[in-house]
């Protein structure tokens, strides 16, 4: 592997970084901070910074019995309905008598302010700057004000569950601040001073017990709190100076004439499981913050920082990508060159038609992609909550969409980098949730259904709620959330081959996804099992009688993610060591599924009857999910690929992928295509229509799933390995004409690195982390190019059989260049 060495070294000097010549004036210019558990959101004001702080675990509500115990007194007659042709009967019935309640929001924890006392507060600052470093997790700001320099650092530390913030000024006691929290919940703030060096913020607060949607505005108490239920949480800081004065001072310690201030914070609730009811007289949220501070205290500012960083870099150092390489230099180095200004210049480059040879726009492309891995990281870590729809940062009590895990795409769109991009420890915390997810979807599956096995629906929140929410059918009737995110599951396994992990805890919950499927299938048109009711999430049809309607049957996306589980489940349990009656069962079912149906235009169909589409230009691709990210849809399904590509024509042609991750769902499914080119006009799209200047995700507003997505698009371009072969550079574009990639990983348990020049691979190197047999494959020209393959300890050349397959040992390398 030989990349350029000087652009290599000099990204490495200049760091991926996001950076800015004036405050953040709005949220979406805010930079992120995040260990997984605590975040922040750092606008870098100069007379006034302000964090908002979230902690992960505060949410509203408590644990409650949502089922809906009359569901099944009226789930005969919704399905005679649906065979009888009465699809808006149907979801009539359903909306009126077999959904439930919304779930309960993410909450906002407060804010830290650090205000700088001035005689006016009109001083005008110079050389402003504002960054956010992702390679070492740490933000900055510094400017000049009445010829004093003062810099302010920011992080938020995984291995001491802190968040620290260092002030610096260049003159002597130049420092004269009040540091305050506040909390949009009812709450108290408590000021102290500890010694002449150090004092202390306690706030302490409660969660409401119940939030209304946002969507109506018209509830006369949407925001709920009660003395005897909902979480209670605490926030604690504490103030370290090396001179200076400290004063309590109410709700605020105000310092004056310091040279240097740390301050580290951590938060907590009294949160202790999905199923246990919070004691609102219990002192967990205290004790967890002081266990926190105490054990942090033991370090200095640098030790913690050292700590921190090294604990990122171990993470985030694992890939590395170059898109530029043999491109010449625009005549401002791209590392001079605000964010915000980059993306409006790639937006330019675009409108241009210029964009092809330009460093700067394949610089932002690189950013982008590292930027999603540095946000799972952020956001998402073992022991943590899963990153929701807006990972881990959101400021508001009423949030869009409830800030909640949104299983239709949007919670398995945040973990399709996980694995790929080398961040398999990243997607703990949603496996992990699928195993809580399952306790309360067993109650649903055998109260609503009458089924075995768990279900979940299309909206998850910190008490697992399971069961389907209020509203329309076409988002909130919905069973397959659970088996579509099974996936993950199997996933983990692949790439890790991880035996314990997959027989004891993988599998079983598999089955019991397997289970529900197996007894949702009822017998409908020519003996085949089909879904009834099923929906294709958030769309509708047209019926003969020209009305919208989300409710029929047999939908392709629940059979798509019900034949992908089964065939899962019969390899999960052959390497587990059988599981014969599983087995039979299901395959029994697989040989009376439908087939998938191409529809009058070609296109694959999204239900059963080639029903007219409500909004062709729909933003789901629901009935793609055989595709991307399932696997029953390849090369070697050549009609449903065609139809595929087809059904992506349509939609497109109609406005498809006007959403931010629409649109990075989109550069999935073209890779998968293996049309790098349609690909990359959406890697495009996405930087162009649907980013904001802190480089989050736009849906609008800001969801965190498209920036996820479009890391993961990134990879499935460069790397596929979902049809047991390791396919390098499947869908390259022309405008990444040279560069390589490191660090990737590939199902079957190989990390991968790839160069190529000219649009053509010049070397990439295979590391097998557990002996695995490997198949690679390279797509030249219109046909798989056959390698060469060595041994890189000793070069000596492996045996490769016709298929491109050769027998590796752990922990060896192997070189792949073309014959």
């Amino acid at each position: 592997m030989n990349p350029n060495d000087h652009q290599r070294k000099e990204r490495c000097e200049q760091g991926y970084k996001l950076w800015y010549v004036k405050p953040a004036g709005r949220w979406e210019e805010a930079l992120p901070i995040g260990n997984g558990r605590l975040g922040g959101m750092v606008f870098g004001g100069v007379q006034e910074e302000r964090i908002q702080l979230n902690e992960d675990t505060l949410w509203a509500g408590f644990p409650r019995d949502t089922i809906n115990y009359e569901v099944q007194r009226y789930l005969a007659r919704a399905r005679e309905l649906v065979f009888a042709g009465q699809y808006a009967e149907a979801q009539g019935l359903i909306e009126a008598h077999m959904q439930g309640r919304d779930v309960e929001p993410y909450q906002p924890l407060g804010d830290l302010h650090i205000r700088m006392n001035s005689s006016t507060g009109t001083e005008v600052p110079e050389a402003y700057h504002r960054e956010l470093d992702i390679e070492q997790g740490i933000a900055r700001c510094s400017f000049l004000l009445n010829g004093v320099r003062i810099e302010r650092e920011y992080l938020a530390s995984a291995p001491d569950q802190i968040i620290a913030v260092r002030l610096r000024a260049d003159r002597a006691g130049a420092l004269d601040v009040e540091v305050t929290l506040t909390t949009p919940h009812p709450g108290q703030v408590e000021s102290s001073v500890v010694s002449a060096n150090r004092a202390s913020l306690r706030m302490y607060g409660q969660s409401p017990s119940h939030v209304a949607d946002n969507y109506r505005q018209d509830h006369p108490q949407a925001v709920l709190y009660e003395d005897d239920r909902g979480l209670r949480f605490a926030a604690w800081l504490d103030i370290r100076t090396s001179d200076g004065r400290l004063a309590p001072t109410g709700q605020c310690v105000s310092i004056s004439g310091a040279s240097e201030i740390v301050i580290l914070l951590t938060a907590a609730t009294n949160h202790r499981g999905f199923d246990q009811q919070p004691d609102p007289n219990d002192a967990l949220a205290a004790d967890r913050c002081r266990a926190a501070l105490d054990a942090a205290a033991g370090y200095s500012y640098e030790e913690l920082r050292e700590r921190h960083a090294a604990e990122h870099r171990r993470l985030f150092a694992r890939v590395d990508l170059s898109l530029a390489e043999g491109l010449e230099a625009v005549s401002d180095s791209v590392h001079q060159i605000p964010t915000d200004q980059l993306l409006q210049l790639y937006q330019q480059h675009m409108a241009e038609g210029s964009h092809a040879e330009c460093r700067m726009c394949r610089w932002l492309e690189e950013l982008y992609f590292q930027y999603g891995r540095y946000l799972l990281m952020a956001s998402s870590r073992p022991g943590t909550q899963p990153a929701n729809l807006q990972g881990i940062w959101n400021p508001y009590i009423q949030p869009p969409w409830f800030s909640d895990y949104t299983t239709n795409i949007n919670t398995q769109m945040n973990y399709w980098l996980a694995e790929v991009c080398n961040l398999s420890e990243c997607h703990e915390p949603l496996l992990r949730m699928l195993g809580e997810l399952a306790e309360t979807g067993r109650r649903t599956a055998a109260i609503h259904y009458g089924a075995r096995g768990w279900t979940a629906h299309h909206n998850v929140d910190l008490w697992r709620m399971s069961t389907p929410t209020g509203g329309d059918a076409s988002w909130a009737f919905w069973p397959m959330g659970g088996a579509w995110l099974a996936m993950h599951l199997w996933e983990h396994y692949l790439f890790t081959r991880d035996e314990r992990y997959l027989k004891e805890y993988a599998y079983p919950l598999l089955k019991g996804a397997a289970l529900f499927c197996l007894d949702w299938l009822v017998e409908g048109p020519d003996g085949y099992l089909v879904t009834n009711p099923a929906t294709s999430p958030e769309n509708k049809f047209v019926d003969e009688q020209g009305r919208p309607c989300s409710v029929s049957m047999a939908t392709t996306s629940d059979l798509s993610i019900i034949r992908q589980l089964f065939a899962n489940c019969i390899e999960a349990a052959e390497a587990i060591g059988g599981d014969e009656e599983l087995t039979a069962e299901v395959q029994a079912a697989l040989k009376r599924l439908p087939p998938l149906r191409i529809g009058r235009y070609g296109q694959l169909q999204e239900w059963w009857e080639d029903f007219p589409e409500h909004e062709p230009g729909h933003r789901h691709f629901s009935h793609l999910i055989g595709l991307y990210p399932g696997t029953i849809i390849h090369e070697g399904t050549p009609e449903w690929l065609a139809a595929a590509r087809m059904t992506l024509h349509r939609r497109l042609e109609h406005g498809s992928g006007h959403t931010g991750w629409s649109c990075a769902w989109l550069i999935n499914l073209f890779a998968r295509l293996r049309d790098g080119e349609a690909a990359h006009r959406y890697v495009q799209t996405l930087l162009t229509k649907s980013t904001y200047p802190n480089l989050f995700d736009a849906h609008p507003p800001f969801q965190i799933d498209g920036n996820f997505g479009g890391t993961a698009g990134f990879a499935e371009m460069l790397l596929q390995s979902h049809l047991g072969s390791v396919d390098l550079l499947p869908a390259l574009p022309a405008a990444w004409r040279s560069g390589y990639v490191r660090g990737l990983r590939a199902r079957g348990g190989f990390e991968v690195d790839i160069a190529w020049q000219d649009g053509w691979l010049t070397e990439a190197r295979i590391t097998s982390l557990n002996g695995e047999p490997c198949r690679v494959r390279y797509l030249g020209s219109d046909a798989d190019v056959l390698p060469s393959v060595f041994r890189e300890s000793d070069e000596i050349a492996a045996d490769v059989d016709e298929h491109g397959r050769f027998v590796t040992e752990a922990g060896a390398s192997y070189l792949i260049r073309l014959a």
